[in-house]
């Protein structure tokens, strides 16, 4: 049995404010922690080990991390994306053994029982297995032993790769703290109070008495002697491998070679999509594969903004790539497979027989994008921000992009969901400097003057004041006022006051334009 974790993580650091220079990337020998929400702000996902050395400690607070280090660095944690690239690693580890799973946030189990000697025995399997997760980038610990308890005591707990099993495996973890048992807060919490702090000292105490202050095995799925019994081999845990993601794949020897292979595709197309319709599915991206008769292989990819199944708008979406196309002495096989499979329910066709607009703006997303360019054509990317820049961005529509929005919902009433607070109908990308005539420092302004024009403000509405990101935001990083105002002819403007006079974070505020509204 077989155990490990991932030491670290890596998520991109957030981009800057527009109109800041662009900051260095991150130090690897800074002090460095990802950060997740919790319910009283910001926590410690993980730290690096000039962090720890600093006073990080997983699941304390940012700020009190600041306090003891005011040069750390914080990184937003990607939990979701975390989660499915360790799902993603644990199908991948099933080259050593066929039985694998997720065991926690940061490491998966595998069950090698009958798989060691195929690769030369238990060490040359753990070193084979070091040796592919380092290329990857992943940092591991490592562990092996008779029991899945064991293992995941081990990889914490114990040495970065070790072996332990036979007679010597109660011995082993007898030395082992009473949070390799994997129990909750609360039962460690008072195992300390009591003085247990070792795993021998619970094996020391009568089981009668661990029952009585505990429980009885059954009636706790993580009771300290339950855990001890798992973690020696007295109690059964067997791991719980999931079954591999369904491949919808369809290939077809022909039985001569062709030159060109469109008017091939839509039997093979329509079974793939039939397929994808019994197992109640729509691929997100498709694949088709023509191998000619010299053996080279040619691939063709392309992608849908939401799941589909429709064979003749998928044969459409391959068929630019066909313009140039070598084909060589011909093709005699050929494969279609569907990547990033999703849930597809059936919907009803409308009454009146025509088509849903939603629909309809995803078929037109996928055109656009196979003739034009995956990165062409773009979605909305809301974020969870207060700031304007970083609140709205763009990302492309069939690869991040907010394709949910084209979901059942997401777009019902023919547009996006408008914001609590007005705003531009055009953001600047950067907010451009200008001069403002204002008759007090704290007060509405009077004129501006922007790319040489200057504006008479007839109208104006504020000021909305927008306050900086605490803990994200760098040093020094002052509060902003925003005004509506609108000029003598009729337009209207977005600007804002960076900085207030005498708040102790620069010179005389300075004034920005930000966006127009319509």
């Amino acid at each position: 049995m077989a155990r490990w974790e991932r030491a670290e993580a890596t998520t991109p650091r957030p981009d800057p404010a527009p109109w800041d220079d662009p900051a260095p990337g991150p130090d690897a020998d800074a002090p460095l922690v990802l950060a997740a929400e919790g319910p009283h702000g910001p926590v410690i996902h993980a730290a690096n080990v000039a962090a720890m050395q600093a006073g990080a400690v997983r699941g304390g607070r940012v700020t009190d991390a600041r306090a003891l280090c005011p040069d750390l660095q914080v990184i937003p944690a990607d939990l979701a994306g975390d989660a499915a690239a360790l799902e993603r690693l644990v199908l991948w580890a099933r080259r050593w053994c066929p039985w694998s799973a997720v065991d926690g946030a940061d490491g998966m189990v595998l069950d090698t029982t009958g798989s060691d000697h195929l690769w030369g025995g238990e060490a040359a399997m753990l070193a084979d297995m070091e040796t592919r997760l380092e290329a990857l980038g992943q940092s591991v610990r490592i562990a092996l032993a008779p029991t899945h308890g064991a293992a995941w005591a081990l990889a914490r707990y114990g040495d970065a790769r070790e072996i332990c099993g036979g007679p010597a495996l109660k011995a082993r973890v007898a030395m082992l703290p009473v949070a390799a048992l994997r129990l909750d807060g609360t039962t460690l919490l008072t195992l300390r109070r009591l003085g247990l702090k070792r795993a021998g000292d619970l094996m020391a105490i009568p089981r009668a008495t661990l029952e009585r202050r505990f429980g009885r095995d059954g009636k706790a799925l993580a009771t300290p002697l339950r855990r001890l019994d798992q973690m020696t081999g007295a109690l059964p845990e067997p791991v719980v491998s999931a079954a591999p993601p369904r491949r919808f794949r369809v290939v077809r020897r022909l039985p001569e070679p062709v030159m060109d292979p469109q008017s091939l595709l839509e039997e093979p197309m329509t079974d793939l999509c039939a397929d994808l319709a019994q197992a109640g599915c729509g691929l997100r991206g498709l694949r088709l594969e023509l191998y000619r008769t010299d053996g080279t292989a040619t691939r063709l990819e392309s992608g849908c903004a939401r799941a589909n199944r429709d064979a003749a708008h998928l044969i459409r979406l391959l068929s630019r790539h066909f313009e140039s196309l070598d084909a060589g002495f011909g093709f005699d096989t050929l494969s279609l497979e569907a990547l990033r499979v999703e849930d597809m329910a059936a919907a009803q066709v409308r009454l009146d027989g025509g088509i849903d607009s939603e629909l309809a703006v995803a078929t037109l997303i996928d055109r656009l994008s196979a003739r034009l360019g995956g990165q062409a054509v773009q979605m909305p990317d809301p974020r969870a921000s207060h700031l304007p820049e970083r609140a709205e961005g763009w990302a492309p529509a069939l690869r991040g992009g907010r394709a949910d929005l084209l979901a059942p919902g997401g777009l019902g009433g023919g547009g996006m969901v408008a914001p609590a607070r007005d705003r531009p109908v055009r953001l600047l990308q950067v907010p451009e400097r200008i001069e403002v005539l204002y008759a007090v420092p704290e007060g509405p302004p009077v004129r501006f003057k922007w790319r040489r024009k200057p504006y008479l403000i007839r109208r104006h509405q504020g000021p909305e004041r927008i306050a900086p990101e605490w803990w994200r935001a760098r040093p020094g990083t002052r509060l902003r006022d925003y005004y509506k105002v609108e000029v003598a002819e009729g337009a209207r403007y977005w600007l804002f006051r960076e900085g207030m006079a005498g708040d102790g974070r620069g010179d005389e505020p300075d004034w920005f334009l930000h966006g127009m509204f319509a």
